[in-house]
């Protein structure tokens, strides 16, 4: 199905059963419950993320897309639009 997610090295638990991470559309809670993947999220679930807009979040899976996703967390840093304070405000909150 589109969209879906498949979490794989997570143990199970209550958190994995549905896809673990995954954002309700329209979350309104304003922080994800968990870490957001660099390398599967959408446009919209990046946009959840502070200071991320629908441009930002357009540039992450650009360059994701352009370099075969994201190793590591640390290559945010190379995403246009994402600085040394953007990227220390979004480090804790997403994952690869």
């Amino acid at each position: 199905m589109d969209g879906e997610q498949i979490v794989v090295g997570v143990p199970p638990g209550p958190s994995a059963v549905g896809g673990a991470g995954a954002l309700a559309p329209g979350g309104g809670g304003g922080s994800p419950a968990g870490p957001v993947s660099l390398n599967t999220a959408t446009v919209e679930q990046l946009e959840t993320l502070p200071g991320v807009g629908p441009v930002l979040a357009q540039h992450i899976v650009d360059y994701r897309a352009q370099h075969g996703g994201f190793r590591s967390i640390d290559e945010l840093r190379e995403v246009n639009g994402i600085g040394d304070r953007r990227f220390a405000d979004l480090q804790p909150l997403v994952g690869p």
